[in-house]
């Protein structure tokens, strides 16, 4: 016995050296969490994010139905705002190069721990693709009410991609930034599986949109603020509107967002490009239009982002949506779901009386911003106006399949009913162009 205890005291300090050298502690998470997609540089790029508590390397094993690859990123230490100063480390691992039409399963961590094996398929030839995404905004962790039917589409392969038009969690910074884990941790259900696109609503202005610009992966160098992407026929467009509402950090955001934009649809006009990817849908949080009951400033004639800011009326988008020709305009922030007729200027520029969506001389916008959250979904002041074709109060959340160039279809699910299709249409063109050349 009395051997065994000099044994143990000469060890003893060698096991404190070693404890203070080790990576790991009580205190140390490796295990990635979180777990989210979302597209690169083109389709067949994917980014993989995920979080840790902790500081350790990233890397993905991957491969076509069994992981046979192995990719390395890099890891960014984030430190929420809140009075914690709670720390967490983001994780980002770019699988470039992917072969389309294929399944490939993956997991992400270090060897200080590894997540559980996740798949996703990638396209085929983008010339073939008729690419299928579920869009929606407004979805908090509580009352999260559509999640359910959407991991359950998202597990039957029904999406090619997943649009998250702001609002996210209720809020992403709430108790020191534990909402934004938790909201983060529901949506890997659906987001580990299929591209999860996004940009920021009003919800994620707090600290400088600190938490969303940190969290997500989008493409581009504006931390997901703005950015464009390319899906088969589909040029997309992200846009933040909250630059048209938050001036704390100045208006640089603003111009700096509008004339990239311009540029953006500049480019995606040129006739090869709209040859390519000919429909041009954009997606924001607060809509140009809406007819809902509130304070907001749908309820004004002028809203910002439609006419411009206030008194001076500049940087204003729809006058340059109707120069580009912009197919499709896609909005949340209202608590509902409401179509519109073709508008531009508040008049209705329908294809015809009898097929409205054929042809149409303006934008058609989609308002969907009631996938769930804490705040209930909003009513609708009394009379429709004559721009408003379709309104509805039930949860629920919009698709969106783009067939071919000249065949666009839109269908509104409510989850109160139990997925039914509560509203459909079919936006054809027969040439895309600038809506003035068609007056």
């Amino acid at each position: 016995m009395m051997k065994l205890n000099t044994d143990l005291k000469m060890l003893l300090p060698l096991f404190i050296v070693y404890s203070l050298l080790s990576p790991c502690s009580a205190t140390d998470y490796f295990q990635p969490e979180q777990i989210h997609l979302s597209y690169g540089e083109n389709v067949y790029d994917i980014v993989v994010t995920w979080t840790t508590y902790s500081d350790c390397k990233s890397s993905v094993e991957y491969g076509i139905e069994h992981i046979a690859l192995k990719a390395h990123g890099n890891t960014t230490k984030f430190i929420d705002g809140g009075s914690e100063r709670r720390v967490m480390y983001i994780h980002r691992v770019l699988l470039s190069n992917l072969t389309s039409s294929s399944k490939y399963v993956y997991h992400c961590g270090s060897d200080l721990g590894w997540s559980g094996v996740f798949w996703f398929l990638t396209p085929p030839d983008e010339s073939k693709w008729s690419p299928h995404l579920a869009i929606y905004g407004d979805m908090g962790n509580e009352n999260a009410q559509s999640l359910a039917r959407l991991q359950e589409e998202v597990q039957r392969s029904v999406y090619d991609a997943i649009i998250h038009v702001g609002d996210f969690a209720y809020d992403m910074d709430s108790d020191n930034a534990r909402v934004g884990d938790e909201f983060m941790r529901q949506i890997e259900t659906v987001a580990a599986y299929v591209p999860y696109m996004t940009c920021p609503g009003n919800h994620e202005q707090t600290y400088n949109f600190s938490n969303y610009r940190a969290r997500f992966s989008m493409p581009g160098e504006s931390e997901g603020l703005w950015y464009s992407f390319d899906m088969g026929p589909v040029h997309f467009v992200a846009l933040s509107t909250e630059v048209y509402y938050n001036f704390n950090y100045g208006m640089k955001q603003l111009v700096k967002q509008y004339y990239w934009l311009e540029e953006d649809l500049k480019k995606a006009s040129e006739p090869e490009n709209r040859k390519k990817h000919p429909w041009i849908i954009t997606y924001g949080h607060r809509p140009m239009y809406c007819s809902n009951y509130d304070f907001d400033d749908c309820r004004q004639h002028s809203t910002f982002v439609r006419s411009g800011i206030p008194v001076l009326k500049w940087f204003g988008l729809e006058e340059m949506f109707y120069r580009y020709g912009v197919d499709l305009s896609i909005w949340a922030h209202e608590h509902s779901y409401e179509r519109l007729w073709p508008v531009y200027d508040y008049k209705v520029l329908n294809g015809s009386v009898n097929q409205p969506y054929q042809n149409p001389r303006a934008t058609v916008h989609i308002i969907t911003g009631s996938a769930g959250c804490s705040e209930r979904t909003d009513p609708f002041i009394p009379n429709k106006p004559e721009w408003s074709a379709f309104r509805n109060s039930d949860y629920g959340y919009t698709k969106v399949k783009a067939w071919n160039d000249t065949h666009l279809y839109v269908e509104q699910v409510s989850d109160d009913q139990d997925g039914k299709v509560i509203d459909n249409i079919w936006l054809v063109k027969d040439k895309h162009e600038a809506f003035n050349n068609l007056k």
